[in-house]
């Protein structure tokens, strides 16, 4: 199941090297709020991506290899990982690592933010959430439920700024669309 890891390594170096590419700040988190989410998130990662990280106790199988549950889970990663590009293209300079308002920033409501607020979150979740399954390890369980909370909290935070810089046109973005899924109703 390399095919997985070489999709997360490809899509690592793609991200970082499109991050060149942003809008300068307007208004950015505090160095305090951006170790909030941070930390769990290394933490989840690390959990994920380091098998043994946290000793043998969180290293042991809770899912059992199966070939055909391990190719969906690989087609789940990739197809996670292209996701998030495609909600990153979208979004263009107006993406940033850390939660920021960049100057003349726009609210963007095309593509995958048609349906979903944050779609980048839910395409490495996904991701995420497929490795784990391969790995089929506690750790990789509990390690994509740090990431999950870190996301959210950073999208909490996210909404917060969006909500202050454009009013009503993102509250009502927010009745129409989901947070890391869309709304059907």
């Amino acid at each position: 199941m390399h095919f997985a890891e070489e999709a997360w390594t490809i899509w690592a170096v793609w991200w970082l090297a499109m991050a060149f590419f942003s809008k300068s700040n307007k208004r950015r988190e505090s160095v305090g709020q951006r170790i909030e989410h941070l930390v769990p998130a290394i933490l989840g990662f690390t959990l994920i991506f380091r098998e043994g990280f946290a000793g043998s106790l969180l290293a042991r199988p809770i899912i059992s290899s199966n070939p055909l549950l391990l190719w969906l889970c690989v087609m789940v990663a990739i197809l996670g990982l292209l996701f998030a590009v495609w909600a990153r293209l979208i979004l263009g300079s107006n993406w940033s690592g850390t939660v920021t308002i960049k100057t003349n920033h726009q609210l963007i409501r095309r593509g995958p933010y048609r349906w979903i607020r944050h779609p980048i979150y839910t395409g490495m979740l996904a991701a995420l959430l497929a490795t784990a399954l391969i790995q089929g390890l506690l750790s990789g369980m509990i390690g994509f439920a740090f990431v999950l909370l870190a996301l959210y909290r950073k999208a909490r935070r996210e909404e917060s700024f969006l909500s202050q810089e454009f009013g009503e046109g993102f509250s009502e973005h927010r009745q129409h669309t989901g947070m890391f899924l869309p709304r059907f109703t």
